[in-house]
């Protein structure tokens, strides 16, 4: 039997999103906050908690900087500048907690890809979850030079967004490193219909950063009748860095099931669904 880790992508996938279901599926959370609490990245919390959406009981993952107490979802900042507030149930038993080092944000300060990865490479974290995270975000800054028509290291990232899909790149990386699992399945990435309102305008969905990042890996991305943003730039990027590939086995058994919250209200689930699962034979699976 060979075992995989199936992702299951039918509201989508966003950062906090991937780093939550991972948690659900019994990633080591020890390991994520000490990567966490070692980067020289400026002041920030972590929120891990239980919230229902729509009925369904999904593990949280929430990244709150020291210069927006409000908790939101920032994965679309570091290249939009969007603000998408959305409120979910609230968490039992939240478990929010402060890093030894932080220190107060400077928000007008940018970042470029190579003080991003000094900060990527500056962690306390297995080689391997290193390489993975310094991957998604070649993958994600290679979007951006693209969707901005600059090359990749002339892009820069506002801080604000940047230290949100840092947190959450490396919390993922090191969340599926603990897992131990090196086959990695998603089939398609399914997004909605519409427009989103950003810094820079109105800007279709898909968004151009996850039309990108799907041509350019060789993503499946489905459109569903949906209207808002259902896949972010950093959660494409994390399902391309983390993919070994798109096939599913003709039989299976759900050794477990992990589940991450959205913190965005569409007409859909909300919540993304991974699974461990273990490949049947033929004889096995008629048996």
């Amino acid at each position: 039997m060979k075992t995989s880790l199936y992702f299951e992508c039918r509201s989508g996938i966003s950062g906090d999103m991937t780093v939550a279901a991972l948690l659900d599926l019994g990633a080591d959370e020890k390991a994520l906050k000490d990567a966490l609490y070692s980067l020289p990245l400026d002041g920030f919390k972590i929120s891990i908690s239980r919230v229902m959406k729509n009925g369904i009981e999904a593990c949280d993952f929430d990244v709150v900087l020291e210069d927006d107490s409000n908790g939101y979802d920032h994965d679309m900042n570091y290249l939009h500048g969007t603000d998408h507030r959305t409120d979910h149930s609230k968490a039992e038993h939240a478990q929010t907690e402060h890093p030894q080092n932080h220190r107060h944000a400077h928000p007008h300060i940018h970042r470029g890809l190579k003080e991003v990865e000094q900060i990527i490479r500056a962690g306390d974290m297995s080689q391997n979850a290193r390489t993975i995270a310094l991957n998604t975000f070649r993958i994600l800054a290679e979007a951006e030079a693209k969707a901005h028509r600059v090359p990749v290291n002339e892009v820069h990232f506002h801080e604000v967004g940047a230290a949100d899909s840092i947190i959450d790149i490396i919390a993922a990386a090191v969340c599926l490193d603990s897992l131990g699992i090196e086959d990695v399945i998603v089939p398609v990435l399914y997004d909605g219909t519409g427009t989103i309102r950003c810094r820079h305008g109105i800007l279709p969905v898909p968004v151009p950063a996850v039309k990108h990042i799907a041509a350019d890996q060789n993503l499946d991305l489905k459109i569903i009748p949906v209207n808002g943003e259902l896949v972010t730039p950093t959660g494409a990027a994390l399902a391309a860095a983390f993919r070994t590939s798109t096939v599913l086995p003709d039989s299976y058994t759900v050794e477990s099931v992990g589940l991450g919250a959205g913190k965005r209200d569409y007409k859909t689930a909300g919540v993304l669904r991974t699974m461990i699962i273990s490949s049947l034979s033929p004889e096995e699976a008629v048996s």
